[in-house]
Protein backbone atom coordinates (compact mmCIF):
# COMPACT_ATOMS: atom_id res chain seq x y z
CA UNK A 1 0.00 0.00 0.00
CA UNK A 2 1.27 3.58 -1.07
CA UNK A 3 1.81 5.97 1.41
CA UNK A 4 -0.92 8.07 -0.12
CA UNK A 5 -3.27 5.11 0.42
CA UNK A 6 -2.18 4.74 3.93
CA UNK A 7 -3.23 8.61 4.86
CA UNK A 8 -6.64 8.09 2.78
CA UNK A 9 -7.18 5.23 4.90
CA UNK A 10 -6.00 7.05 8.25
CA UNK A 11 -8.30 10.00 7.29
CA UNK A 12 -11.11 7.75 6.57
CA UNK A 13 -10.73 6.21 10.33
CA UNK A 14 -10.13 9.67 12.05
CA UNK A 15 -13.64 10.94 9.70
CA UNK A 16 -15.72 8.22 10.61
CA UNK A 17 -14.42 8.38 14.86
CA UNK A 18 -15.12 11.86 14.91
CA UNK A 19 -18.55 11.13 13.15
CA UNK A 20 -19.60 8.39 15.89
CA UNK A 21 -18.07 11.51 18.68
CA UNK A 22 -19.73 13.76 17.31
CA UNK A 23 -22.98 11.95 17.82
CA UNK A 24 -22.06 11.35 21.47
CA UNK A 25 -21.61 14.64 21.95
CA UNK A 26 -24.37 16.03 20.46
CA UNK A 27 -26.68 14.02 22.07
CA UNK A 28 -25.33 15.46 25.59
CA UNK A 29 -25.66 18.71 24.63
CA UNK A 30 -29.46 18.13 23.79
CA UNK A 31 -29.85 16.51 27.45
CA UNK A 32 -28.56 19.65 29.07
CA UNK A 33 -31.09 21.50 28.75
CA UNK A 34 -31.06 23.64 32.04
CA UNK A 35 -30.40 27.32 32.71
CA UNK A 36 -29.49 28.01 35.96
CA UNK A 37 -26.86 29.81 37.66
CA UNK A 38 -24.02 27.85 38.98
CA UNK A 39 -21.42 27.31 41.58
CA UNK A 40 -17.51 26.58 40.24
CA UNK A 41 -14.73 25.98 42.89
CA UNK A 42 -11.35 26.42 41.88
CA UNK A 43 -8.74 24.45 44.42
CA UNK A 44 -6.33 22.66 44.97
CA UNK A 45 -2.08 23.18 45.02
CA UNK A 46 -1.51 24.11 41.27
CA UNK A 47 -1.48 27.54 40.00
CA UNK A 48 -4.11 29.22 37.59
CA UNK A 49 -6.93 29.08 40.19
CA UNK A 50 -7.61 32.85 40.54
CA UNK A 51 -6.32 33.36 36.94
CA UNK A 52 -9.25 30.70 36.17
CA UNK A 53 -11.51 32.62 37.88
CA UNK A 54 -11.24 36.31 36.61
CA UNK A 55 -11.18 35.03 32.86
CA UNK A 56 -14.43 34.14 33.79
CA UNK A 57 -15.25 37.16 34.54
CA UNK A 58 -14.08 38.87 31.56
CA UNK A 59 -15.79 36.46 29.60
CA UNK A 60 -19.17 37.16 31.38
CA UNK A 61 -18.53 41.01 30.83
CA UNK A 62 -18.42 39.52 27.45
CA UNK A 63 -22.17 38.57 27.45
CA UNK A 64 -23.15 41.85 29.10
CA UNK A 65 -22.85 40.97 32.65
CA UNK A 66 -22.24 42.33 35.94
CA UNK A 67 -19.33 41.34 37.91
CA UNK A 68 -19.11 41.50 41.94
CA UNK A 69 -15.11 40.34 43.12
CA UNK A 70 -14.33 40.25 46.51
CA UNK A 71 -10.81 38.88 47.43
CA UNK A 72 -10.13 37.00 50.61
CA UNK A 73 -6.89 37.08 52.22
CA UNK A 74 -5.19 39.31 49.26
CA UNK A 75 -5.69 43.10 49.02
CA UNK A 76 -1.92 44.39 50.76
CA UNK A 77 -0.64 44.80 47.39
CA UNK A 78 -2.60 45.86 43.66
CA UNK A 79 -2.81 42.52 41.33
CA UNK A 80 -2.97 43.21 37.70
CA UNK A 81 -6.43 41.44 37.66
CA UNK A 82 -7.72 44.38 39.84
CA UNK A 83 -6.07 47.25 37.80
CA UNK A 84 -7.85 46.09 34.88
CA UNK A 85 -11.06 45.38 35.93
CA UNK A 86 -11.11 49.06 37.46
CA UNK A 87 -11.05 50.24 34.65
CA UNK A 88 -14.84 49.30 33.86
CA UNK A 89 -16.36 50.78 37.29
CA UNK A 90 -19.96 50.71 35.63
CA UNK A 91 -19.84 46.80 34.88
CA UNK A 92 -17.16 45.39 38.07
CA UNK A 93 -17.49 46.06 41.38
CA UNK A 94 -14.09 45.28 42.98
CA UNK A 95 -13.15 44.65 46.67
CA UNK A 96 -10.18 43.77 47.61
CA UNK A 97 -10.38 42.62 51.66
CA UNK A 98 -7.56 41.15 52.94
CA UNK A 99 -4.21 42.63 54.32
CA UNK A 100 -2.05 39.97 52.85
CA UNK A 101 -1.06 36.13 53.30
CA UNK A 102 -1.60 34.65 56.49
CA UNK A 103 2.03 33.94 56.85
CA UNK A 104 2.42 37.95 56.65
CA UNK A 105 -0.51 39.24 58.75
CA UNK A 106 0.31 36.57 61.63
CA UNK A 107 -2.99 38.03 63.45
CA UNK A 108 -5.61 35.50 63.56
CA UNK A 109 -8.23 37.91 64.70
CA UNK A 110 -7.86 40.54 62.74
CA UNK A 111 -7.73 38.06 59.86
CA UNK A 112 -10.93 36.79 61.04
CA UNK A 113 -12.60 40.87 61.62
CA UNK A 114 -11.36 41.29 57.68
CA UNK A 115 -12.76 38.18 56.82
CA UNK A 116 -16.14 38.87 57.95
CA UNK A 117 -16.13 42.22 56.44
CA UNK A 118 -15.48 40.84 53.33
CA UNK A 119 -18.18 38.13 54.09
CA UNK A 120 -20.75 40.70 53.92
CA UNK A 121 -19.92 42.60 51.03
CA UNK A 122 -20.18 39.02 49.59
CA UNK A 123 -23.82 38.20 50.91
CA UNK A 124 -24.52 42.18 49.08
CA UNK A 125 -23.94 40.75 45.80
CA UNK A 126 -25.38 37.34 46.35
CA UNK A 127 -28.48 39.17 46.87
CA UNK A 128 -28.59 41.20 43.81
CA UNK A 129 -30.41 39.67 40.93
CA UNK A 130 -28.76 42.38 38.77
CA UNK A 131 -25.14 41.04 39.42
CA UNK A 132 -24.70 38.07 36.71
CA UNK A 133 -21.64 36.38 38.15
CA UNK A 134 -19.58 36.84 41.60
CA UNK A 135 -16.20 36.00 42.53
CA UNK A 136 -14.90 34.91 45.52
CA UNK A 137 -11.41 35.23 45.44
CA UNK A 138 -9.22 32.77 48.18
CA UNK A 139 -12.41 32.50 49.89
CA UNK A 140 -11.43 28.38 50.37
CA UNK A 141 -8.62 30.18 52.43
CA UNK A 142 -11.26 32.05 54.89
CA UNK A 143 -13.09 29.07 55.13
CA UNK A 144 -9.56 26.23 55.75
CA UNK A 145 -8.88 28.79 58.64
CA UNK A 146 -12.30 29.05 59.95
CA UNK A 147 -12.11 32.41 59.90
CA UNK A 148 -15.94 32.28 58.25
CA UNK A 149 -18.38 29.63 59.30
CA UNK A 150 -19.23 27.08 56.28
CA UNK A 151 -22.79 26.60 57.21
CA UNK A 152 -23.25 30.69 57.08
CA UNK A 153 -21.26 30.54 53.67
CA UNK A 154 -23.71 27.39 52.25
CA UNK A 155 -26.91 28.98 53.22
CA UNK A 156 -26.04 32.45 51.54
CA UNK A 157 -24.93 30.53 48.30
CA UNK A 158 -28.13 28.69 48.13
CA UNK A 159 -29.93 31.47 48.26
CA UNK A 160 -28.68 33.37 45.78
CA UNK A 161 -30.72 34.59 42.50
CA UNK A 162 -31.50 32.05 40.32
CA UNK A 163 -29.25 33.25 37.31
CA UNK A 164 -26.05 34.15 38.88
CA UNK A 165 -22.86 32.65 38.55
CA UNK A 166 -20.55 31.94 41.66
CA UNK A 167 -16.95 31.50 40.97
CA UNK A 168 -14.82 30.47 44.34
CA UNK A 169 -11.18 30.10 44.37
CA UNK A 170 -8.27 28.75 46.68
CA UNK A 171 -6.19 25.75 48.13
CA UNK A 172 -8.37 23.40 50.45
CA UNK A 173 -11.83 23.88 49.16
CA UNK A 174 -13.66 22.11 52.27
CA UNK A 175 -15.65 18.99 51.61
CA UNK A 176 -19.36 20.79 52.86
CA UNK A 177 -18.79 23.44 49.50
CA UNK A 178 -17.30 20.69 47.09
CA UNK A 179 -20.93 18.63 47.56
CA UNK A 180 -23.07 21.83 46.97
CA UNK A 181 -21.23 23.19 44.05
CA UNK A 182 -21.70 22.50 40.19
CA UNK A 183 -18.61 22.08 38.82
CA UNK A 184 -15.27 21.70 40.66
CA UNK A 185 -11.94 21.71 39.60
CA UNK A 186 -8.42 20.35 41.19
CA UNK A 187 -5.54 22.11 40.22
CA UNK A 188 -2.51 19.84 40.89
CA UNK A 189 1.40 21.07 40.28
CA UNK A 190 3.57 19.35 37.43
CA UNK A 191 6.07 22.26 37.50
CA UNK A 192 6.20 25.92 39.20
CA UNK A 193 9.14 28.49 38.14
CA UNK A 194 9.39 28.69 42.17
CA UNK A 195 10.81 25.56 42.71
CA UNK A 196 13.79 26.87 40.24
CA UNK A 197 14.44 30.16 42.33
CA UNK A 198 12.44 32.27 40.36
CA UNK A 199 10.47 34.92 41.41
CA UNK A 200 6.62 36.01 40.87
CA UNK A 201 6.46 37.70 37.69
CA UNK A 202 4.05 40.64 36.98
CA UNK A 203 1.44 39.22 34.53
CA UNK A 204 1.80 35.47 35.64
CA UNK A 205 1.68 35.74 38.99
CA UNK A 206 -0.15 38.91 40.28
Amino acid sequence: MSTQDDSAALNERHRVRMERKKAIIDAKIAAADKQIGIIIVNTGNGKGKSSSGFGMAIRALGHGMKVGVVQFIKGAMATGEEQFLRRFPDEVSFHAMGEGYTWETQDRERDIVKAGEAWQQAKRFLSDPAIGMVVLDELNIALKYRYIDIETVIADLLERPAMQHVVITGRGAPAELIEIADTVTEMNVVKHAFKAGIGAQAGTEW
